[in-house]
C-alpha cells in the first residue's frame, strides 16, 4: 500500500482558484471514467464556492452535479468542503439546517466531508461533525493555517486535539493562502503527530511558489495524504501538479503508486478540451506572487476578487486592495482568510479603497466584529466593534457559541419557499438551496428549466442568401438586423449588417443591455437622490414606496461582492424607489429619491 496517498482537486478547488468556479458539469463527465480509474484517495468535487456558482452563474443544479459525478465515479470517494456552521453560505445557520444539509449531501453522493471553521473556533465544528458521523461518512476536520502574531504551533496542536475529541477521522492542515513554508510544515506535522494519533492530510495552494517543497517536507514529516491538481490545471492560485508529485516520490518510500501515463491522459484532456473554454475567467495570478505573503488572500478568492473589481470598474486598484486586505485582517482580530472570512475581509478592503476606510461596513463585517461568526484569536479593533454594535443595534458582543442564539429555522424556511413559489410542496434539496442563497435561488428556480449556460464556441452560422425584392416595389434601404443575445443570463441587443455598410442612426448600439421597463412610476426629478455606492444587486427595500423616512434610516439593502450593504438616506422626507428589487445596478446609479 502506498505510504502517501493523493486527493485530486481538479473538479473543485482548481477551477475555483483559476476560473472563479465556472467549470460546467458537462466538461467534467467526459473524463470521469479515467479519473475514477486513477486510484486517488478521494476526488474533491463539491462544496466550497461550487454551490453558489452553480446557481448564480451556471444555471446548474448543484445537487444534480454531485449525483452525476458520484454515478460516473463510483469507485472513488467524492469529497466536499463544508464551512462548518455556515455550511456553504455566508452566515451561521441553525443546527437543524446544518443537520439536514449534511444528511442530504451524504444521500446525494458525498463520501468525505472536509469540515472547517473560518475562525478555527471548535464550537462551530460540533454540529456538522456529529451530523457527518451520524450519516456514516468520513469526517475530516480542517485546521485553517494562518500566519500572524497570535497563530502558533502550540495553538494548532491544541486545536488538533480538540478536533480529534469531536470524532475526526483525519486532520487536514488547510493552507488556503499558500503561507505554509516547507520547514514550518515539517515542524507543525511532527508536533501534531506527537499529540494526535490520526492521519494528516495537507492542502496547500501554489500562489507563493512554495507548495511543491511544502508537500515534500509534509510527506517526510509523516503526512499520509496530499492534495494536488492535475498539471494542466495547476500552479498559480491553484495547487501543486499531481504528476510532478507522483514523479518526485516515485521509487522512494513515499511512492504514490499512481500511473503516470493515465495521469498524462487526464492532463491532456483538461489542457485541450477544458481550460481554453474558460480563458475569459482566467486569473492573472498565474506565476508565483509573493505579495500574498503579506496580503494572505487565498487562491480561491484571488480570481473572485479580480472578477469583483472588474464589476466595480476598479481592476487597476488590485495592488491597493491587497495592501488594505492585510490591514483589515489585523483590525478584525487576525481571522484566517478562508470563506467566508476571506470574502468578508476582502470585500471590506475593496470598500475601504473605493469609498474610504470604514465609511461603509457590510452586514457581514459587523457580524464578524461582534462575534456572530465565532471567536477570533485576537480582539478586533475596539472602535470598529463599537461601530458594529451600533449598526446591529446590539449592546455587547456575542460570547457563546453563535448557533446557540439561532432557533431552529428549517420549517420556517420551507414554509417561506412554498409561499414564494405558490406551491403546496417543495423538494427538500430546493429548500436547502433557498436556505443558502435566498435571492439567487429564486432566480435559479425560474430559469432552471433552460439548462446550464454554455462556454463552448457556437458554430458559425451560414450566411443566408439575400431574398430578391419584389419587382414592383423599390428596394428597401440597407440596414442592420436586430437580435437579442443572451450572455450569462443577461439579454443584450445587437445588430448585424453587411460588411462595408454604415450603421443607420436608428439602430441601437452594439452590445447595449436591454433595460427592463420599471414597474413603478418614475420618481420626480427633484429631491435628494440616493445612489448606489458600488455596483451590485438590489436585495430588498427596508421601507415601503411612499413611506416617510428620517435622516440615517436604512432604506435599501444592496448585495455587492456577495456581501450585504445597507444604504441609508441622508435626507428626511417621502421615499420613492426608481428601481426594483432584484435589479442589477451600477455604482452611482440613482436608486431612489427623497422629497
Amino acid at each position: 500500500m502506498a505510504k502517501v496517498k493523493i486527493s485530486e482537486l481538479v473538479l473543485r478547488d482548481a477551477h475555483q482558484s483559476l476560473h472563479a468556479t465556472r467549470m460546467l458539469t458537462s466538461h467534467m463527465l467526459p473524463i470521469a471514467e479515467k479519473l475514477d480509474k486513477a486510484g486517488f484517495w478521494s476526488l474533491e468535487t463539491w462544496g466550497g464556492a461550487t454551490f453558489d456558482s452553480c446557481i448564480r452563474f451556471l444555471n446548474e443544479d448543484p445537487w444534480e452535479r454531485i449525483r452525476k459525478l458520484k454515478a460516473a465515479m463510483p469507485n472513488t470517494p467524492q469529497q466536499m468542503l463544508l464551512r462548518g456552521q455556515t455550511i456553504l453560505g455566508y452566515r451561521n445557520y441553525a443546527d437543524d439546517v446544518v443537520e439536514k444539509c449534511v444528511e442530504r449531501m451524504a444521500v446525494n453522493g458525498v463520501d468525505v466531508f472536509r469540515v472547517f471553521d473560518a475562525l478555527n473556533d471548535p464550537r462551530n465544528f460540533i454540529t456538522p461533525m456529529k451530523a457527518v458521523k451520524k450519516a456514516g461518512k468520513h469526517a475530516q476536520a480542517a485546521i485553517c493555517y494562518a500566519v500572524s502574531p497570535v497563530h502558533t504551533v502550540e495553538g494548532y496542536v491544541e486545536l488538533a486535539k480538540e478536533l480529534a475529541g469531536l470524532g475526526a477521522d483525519t486532520i487536514c492542515i488547510k493552507d488556503m493562502a499558500s503561507l505554509l513554508k516547507p520547514y514550518d510544515a515539517y515542524n507543525l506535522i511532527k508536533a501534531i503527530k506527537k499529540a494526535v494519533d490520526l492521519p494528516i492530510h495537507v492542502h496547500s495552494h501554489a500562489t507563493t511558489g512554495m507548495s511543491v517543497a511544502t508537500l515534500v517536507k509534509s510527506a517526510e514529516a509523516g503526512a499520509e495524504i496530499l492534495d494536488t491538481t492535475i498539471s494542466s490545471m495547476s500552479m498559480g492560485t491553484s495547487h501543486s501538479p499531481t504528476e510532478t508529485m507522483v514523479e518526485i516520490f516515485r521509487g522512494t518510500e513515499y511512492d504514490t503508486g499512481l500511473d503516470i501515463h493515465l495521469l498524462l491522459e487526464i492532463a491532456e484532456y483538461f489542457r485541450t478540451s477544458v481550460r481554453p473554454k474558460y480563458k475569459k475567467f482566467e486569473s492573472s495570478f498565474l506565476g508565483a506572487d509573493t505579495r500574498i505573503l503579506e496580503a494572505q488572500i487565498p487562491g480561491g478568492m484571488l480570481s473572485n476578487l479580480e472578477s469583483q473589481l472588474k464589476e466595480q470598474n476598479a481592476s487597476h486598484r488590485i495592488a491597493e486592495v491587497l495592501e488594505e486586505n492585510a490591514r483589515v485582517q489585523k483590525d478584525f482580530g487576525y481571522p484566517p482568510l478562508v470563506t467566508p472570512t476571506s470574502q468578508i475581509v476582502g470585500t471590506q478592503a475593496v470598500l475601504n479603497v473605493l469609498l474610504g476606510r470604514y465609511k461603509r461596513m457590510t452586514a457581514e463585517s459587523m457580524n464578524l466584529l461582534v462575534g456572530n461568526y465565532g471567536k477570533t484569536l485576537a480582539k478586533p479593533d475596539p472602535e470598529l466593534v463599537k461601530m458594529a454594535l451600533k449598526g446591529l443595534n446590539m449592546e455587547k458582543p456575542v460570547e457563546c457559541r453563535p448557533a446557540d442564539l439561532i432557533p431552529n429555522e428549517l420549517d420556517k424556511i420551507e414554509a417561506e419557499l412554498k409561499e414564494k413559489l405558490g406551491v403546496a410542496s417543495v423538494n427538500i434539496d430546493d429548500v436547502l438551496t433557498y436556505a443558502m442563497f435566498p435571492q439567487v435561488a429564486l432566480k435559479f428556480f425560474e430559469t432552471r428549466h433552460k439548462g446550464p449556460v454554455s462556454f463552448d464556441e457556437p458554430a458559425e452560422a451560414p450566411k443566408p442568401a439575400a431574398a430578391p425584392a419584389p419587382a414592383a416595389a423599390p428596394a428597401a434601404p440597407s440596414g442592420p438586423v436586430a437580435y437579442i443575445v443572451n450572455v450569462d443570463n443577461r439579454d443584450y441587443k445587437v445588430s448585424i449588417r453587411e460588411e462595408g455598410t454604415v450603421l443607420v442612426a436608428a439602430a441601437a448600439p452594439a452590445a447595449a443591455p436591454v433595460a427592463p421597463a420599471p414597474a413603478a412610476a418614475p420618481a420626480p426629478a427633484g429631491g435628494f437622490a440616493i445612489e448606489a455606492p458600488v455596483s451590485g444587486t438590489v436585495l430588498k427595500f427596508a421601507k415601503n414606496n411612499g413611506d416617510r423616512v428620517e435622516l440615517e434610516d436604512t432604506v435599501i439593502v444592496l448585495e455587492s461582492m456577495k456581501m450585504e450593504l445597507e444604504i441609508k438616506t441622508k435626507a428626511a422626507g417621502t421615499i420613492t424607489y426608481v428601481v426594483e428589487t432584484g435589479a442589477s445596478v451600477a455604482a452611482g446609479q440613482v436608486l431612489a429619491r427623497v422629497q
